[in-house]
């Protein structure tokens, strides 16, 4: 009986003293939210971000937190949906969070980018496609460079590098897909190139013996491919199978760890063009992809660098500011410019352009025997050419 009085008292206290807890939490902590895609034809990229924030997350909480705070990291799934993502946003900005981490996909962000704009939240996301940063969002910033600025090394490799003359085009038909797909078609042209066939094929699509068909009869002497992850891992495996032995390459996304990992032999031999890259030697990249292979038990790939240095960046911002203030953290990330000397935590020196755009060398990488390898690498400042 008095164990239940006992009880009853300190239910009734936690009742009477939930509020003042839940206070007393909300004080010692500071908010950001990962608006990510968890499910859906976006898992892979979305998951791997959210993993690489988390990590940054958990190191900056076990160093003593963010101003004498920890950070209260939460995940939602958009589920690859636009219409979700933009909720999710809606209710960061309910939650009052300090920042919002996402989302990855072209088409989400450009949908839901306004509620960060409304809310005035710094939102970090992993999308590429040209014109997200040319809307005048004053509080969206890229975690990656944007097709324009990536597009053009990728041309340049592929004619002068690879001699192509010749250039089929594959991609897929999402807002990722043609804004990649026109920027890389106007620099080859502008380069000389002739583009003998041009593909879109759908997100989620299975079988793509038609469109390999098509390459194939076009005889080009190199094939762009520009699908989201998995699209990449299944077209190569069917083109292999009919053959196809002329350069293949792409940018971001296929030489993904995952992509390999599906794709098997059939991705040795591929090209492409990555802002981050395991195969970067630096002993600080090396240290992050130690420490995640432990964690993981897996590869990290370029979703999973762009997380952790979304995190780290906004750790790095918030100090220079001293406080948590969104719209100072906003104008602070306008002019910033990070270096590893004095922010290990952001990986790779870097800043950002007035429009959100991010400043911040590149590769190009080989898929040899299932691994990355460097073949030439682009300064920040030629990120821009």
């Amino acid at each position: 009986m008095k164990v239940r009085k006992i009880s009853s008292l300190a239910a009734s206290l936690a009742v009477a003293f939930g509020v003042f807890a839940s206070a007393a939490h909300a004080a010692g902590t500071v908010r950001f939210d990962a608006v990510v895609e968890l499910s859906g034809a976006g898992a892979i990229s979305g998951g791997n971000f959210d993993r690489g924030a988390k990590m940054a997350v958990e190191e900056v909480n076990a160093a003593g937190g963010l101003l004498g705070k920890k950070i209260d990291l939460q995940s939602y799934d958009t589920q690859s949906s636009p219409g979700v993502a933009s909720a999710l946003i809606r209710k960061a900005a309910d939650d009052k969070a300090y920042v919002v981490l996402g989302p990855g996909f072209s088409g989400s962000v450009i949908i839901a980018e306004k509620q960060a704009q409304i809310a005035r939240i710094p939102d970090l996301v992993g999308a590429e496609a040209n014109n997200i940063t040319q809307q005048g969002n004053k509080y969206l910033f890229r975690t990656s460079l944007d097709q324009a600025q990536s597009m053009p090394s990728v041309a340049q490799f592929m004619v002068h590098d690879l001699h192509a003359k010749k250039v089929a085009l594959v991609w897929v038909n999402n807002d990722f897909g043609k804004d990649g797909r026109d920027s890389i078609r106007d620099d080859l042209k502008k380069l000389g190139a002739d583009i003998v066939t041009d593909i879109p094929v759908e997100q989620g699509q299975v079988d793509f013996t038609s469109s390999i068909l098509k390459v194939k009869n076009s005889k080009p002497d190199a094939l762009f491919l520009y699908l989201n992850e998995g699209g990449d891992a299944r077209f190569l495996v069917q083109l292999r199978k009919f053959g196809f032995d002329k350069p293949i390459v792409g940018q971001s996304s296929l030489a993904n760890p995952s992509v390999i990992e599906l794709a098997k032999t059939a991705a040795d031999g591929v090209y492409c063009q990555v802002g981050l890259t395991t195969a970067d030697k630096s002993p600080l990249m090396q240290k992050f992809i130690s420490d995640y292979e432990k964690k993981y038990n897996e590869v990290p790939d370029q979703n999973s660098f762009k997380g952790y240095i979304a995190v780290q960046t906004v750790v790095a911002a918030t100090k220079r500011i001293g406080k948590f203030d969104s719209q100072a953290l906003a104008n602070e990330l306008h002019k910033a410019k990070f270096n590893v000397k004095q922010d290990p935590g952001v990986l790779l020196d870097l800043s950002y352009e007035p429009n959100g755009d991010i400043l911040r060398k590149s590769y190009i990488v080989k898929v040899v025997n299932g691994k990355q390898v460097v073949v030439k690498e682009f300064p920040a400042a030629a990120a821009k050419d």
